[in-house]
């Protein structure tokens, strides 16, 4: 599922791309608005209009192939989104670990980047044998293990939803007798209620990890 999610946007946006035109039609129109989505509500509002250049296909490629494979959790026959499971939520966070270390190293120098992220500036001398530790902690590991976890959490949570519901419908239109045939009505709509919410947590969760990503960018860059 996560080389047909990545042949499927691929195709996508090739489809898009490969007759251009001054004057975009249709599909080239909706691919230039899904981009302008991230480089303008994501890359530019965090970064700014000059910094964000280097990062928008970075944050581009990450906000589309999470998209992509969060979506497929509500395809028929497919039925788990990939981001379901441990695995591309943690290489995407490391990626995102990457990006963010070497935008810092980038703008302070190795040295400089660790002075701005362990010892910020103003502060009384003798808090920073409390603050250092806990800059570490929450710049180095705590940054892409919360990105992993919520990512994969909401997924997987979602998944098991509608396999409960879904099963529990099968199970009283099929197994169950009697009146409890009616109440698979209900787990029925509830399931499929549950359904279009994955579509806007499909989206929500590949925005929240993108945003997070530039925002983590940005600190890097930034001095505090």
């Amino acid at each position: 599922m996560r080389i047909l999610s990545a042949v499927v946007i691929s195709l996508v946006f090739w489809a898009a791309a490969r007759r251009a035109a001054l004057v975009p039609g249709r599909g080239q129109n909706l691919a230039e608005m899904a981009l302008d989505f991230v480089r303008v509500n994501i890359a530019e509002e965090v970064l700014g209009e000059r910094r964000a250049r280097p990062y928008v296909p970075l944050l581009t490629t990450m906000f589309f192939a999470i998209l992509a494979m969060n979506i497929t959790g509500i395809v028929p026959l497919l039925n788990i989104a990939s981001t379901s499971t441990v695995t591309v939520p943690l290489l995407l966070a490391v990626v995102a670990w990457i990006a963010f270390v070497v935008a810092g190293i980038r703008a302070h120098g190795v040295f400089g980047y660790v002075k701005t992220s362990l010892f910020p500036a103003g502060v009384p001398w003798p808090v920073y044998i409390i603050l250092a530790p806990i800059e570490l902690v929450s710049t180095f590991i705590l940054r892409p293990a919360t990105l992993t976890i919520r990512l994969m959490a909401n997924m997987l949570a979602g998944h098991l939803l509608l396999v409960l519901f879904f099963s529990m419908t099968s199970w009283l239109f099929l197994e169950a007798s009697g009146a409890l045939k009616v109440v698979g009505t209900l787990t029925f709509a509830a399931g499929f209620a549950f359904t279009v919410f994955e579509i806007f947590v499909a989206v929500l969760q590949a925005y929240i990890f993108t945003l997070l990503t530039a925002v983590y960018i940005s600190l890097s860059v930034e001095a505090h």
